[in-house]
């Protein structure tokens, strides 16, 4: 926001708190995160990279928020519940997965028999293992048994893995657009459309073998200095290609406009099942955006793809 723009912003917000009982903040409505704070919808304008207080934590799109008037604004607080439930169950969920991660023995069990399964070692009636997670398991064989074993807790899931992109880059007119430092869709100067693409060799395909995916999601970042600010549709593609090509990218299932971002905004897309099936087995290899025109024409980063199992 250039100086000229934050003194009239602050004139705006100014005249506002003038005329609001809430004891000098206005609310607005946040439109997209970005790497620096929000951009926000204040009565229909759009304000972008408005800074936020540390307190204001898990920002989300759609959040209704406490913002102070002046010529540098700031977001001081979320408007709404409570989130302490919310907190809570999550806090309670990341404890779990961290306690797992660090925890050595996996399991202890005991019984009369031999315990079943590969990779057992023995000394004397104690046996030991590690699982494929790198935890250890005990199983002690006894003579007489005296109580019942526990039993031993159920697999964990793989743990999620994010892929990000080996390569990427821009196609114009059928070949590499070289003006093009990241990937971009749609035309701004009229010498023709452009298409972008994120490419991962076999990477994805390679951490799927094995195993059942539940989801994919993607997480882009809509570059300042390209197009209109406002919110605009990501028009997504799957592609074939291992690695960028010589001549023209060849776009396959899509579009799916799985995701809008206003000018600085990062947000995650999560992929539709057929895709996250062909991108798992191979049939596809990355992911594409191309648009017509210059309404939804923007520059794009990011790409790193999360995969979740089960």
């Amino acid at each position: 926001m250039s100086s000229e723009a934050a003194r009239a912003l602050g004139e705006d917000l100014a005249i506002a708190k003038g005329s609001t009982p809430t004891g000098g903040t206005v609310s607005a409505q946040v439109v997209d995160v970005t790497d620096v704070g929000v951009n926000l919808d204040f009565g229909g304008a759009l304000l972008l990279d408005v800074p936020c207080v540390d307190s204001y934590r898990n920002r989300t799109p759609g959040d209704w928020v406490a913002l102070r008037p002046g010529a540098r604004p700031v977001v001081m607080w979320r408007l709404g519940q409570d989130p302490g439930e919310v907190d809570e169950s999550r806090v309670q969920a990341l404890a779990r997965e961290v306690a797992l991660d660090e925890q050595v023995v996996r399991a202890a069990t005991w019984g009369t028999a031999a315990p079943s399964g590969t990779g057992w070692q023995t000394v004397q009636t104690l046996y030991l293992r590690k699982n494929p997670e790198g935890k250890v398991e005990l199983y002690g064989q006894l003579a007489a048994q005296s109580d019942t074993s526990p039993d031993a807790p159920a697999e964990r899931a793989p743990k999620p893995v994010t892929i990000s992109p080996t390569s990427y880059g821009t196609w114009r007119g059928g070949r590499r657009d070289e003006y093009a430092d990241y990937p971009t869709q749609g035309d701004w100067t009229g010498r023709g459309n452009r298409r972008g693409a994120w490419f991962y060799g076999s990477k994805i395909a390679d951490a799927c073998a094995g195993k059942t995916v539940t989801r994919m999601t993607v997480k882009l970042t809509r570059r300042r200095g390209s197009g209109v600010n406002a919110k605009r549709p990501l028009h997504l593609y799957l592609h074939d290609h291992n690695s960028p090509p010589s001549g023209q990218l060849d776009l396959d299932d899509g579009p799916d406009e799985l995701l809008s971002l206003s000018v600085g905004a990062t947000g995650t897309a999560t992929l539709p099942a057929s895709w996250r099936n062909k991108l798992a087995s191979g049939d596809a290899r990355g992911l594409a955006i191309y648009a017509s025109g210059s309404r939804d024409y923007m520059s794009v980063s990011g790409g790193s793809i999360t995969i979740t199992f089960s």
